[in-house]
């Protein structure tokens, strides 16, 4: 690789590699919907049924008629089981890995709620708070009630007075 004389910026992606691009996305989506099959119970039962028709084809008919026999160990069928083991594992480790992405954002989503939901919570606590300090001043009807009666009162006993003045004068 030729060595740049400017190492203060990172190389530009792709350039000085191999030709070969691809969707992140897609191979991302390719690799949950392979992750999502191999951990059914489907795939369980088909794989065993293949490797049951393998063993039987590779044990019950003549040698000659065995594309991989039992005496030389089911080399194939091991070769195959392990390539399918190979790919199985990253991509299973990338679904992983996507999920893990998608779980992350949901919780910081989830937590930047839950901190409107206490702010919004807290606010009308206050805001409750102060209708009840506001309405603590407000006079009520038995005190209104009382007050109007002390004054009704009060005028009565001013009025018997006036009259008590008034009849003094007149005689």
């Amino acid at each position: 690789m030729k060595r740049r004389s400017d190492l203060t910026q990172p190389r530009e992606r792709g350039r000085g590699r191999i030709g070969v691009s691809y969707d992140p996305e897609f191979f991302g989506q390719f690799s949950e919907s392979i992750a999502r099959f191999i951990g059914t119970a489907r795939f369980l039962v088909w794989q065993t049924a293949v490797i049951i028709i393998w063993l039987a084809a590779n044990t019950l008919p003549p040698e000659k008629y065995q594309f991989d026999p039992w005496n030389r160990g089911l080399v194939l069928l091991t070769l195959v089981l392990s390539l399918q083991a190979a790919y199985a594992a990253p991509l299973i480790l990338l679904a992983q890995n996507r999920q893990e992405r998608r779980d992350r954002v949901g919780a910081e989503h989830d937590r930047d709620v839950a901190e409107r939901t206490q702010a919004d919570t807290e606010f009308l606590a206050r805001e409750i708070a102060s209708v009840r300090y506001s309405l603590a001043d407000v006079v009520t009807g038995e005190e209104l009630r009382d007050e109007l009666s002390g004054i009704a009162e009060a005028i009565e006993q001013l009025n018997a007075r006036l009259d008590d003045v008034l009849a003094r004068r007149t005689a």
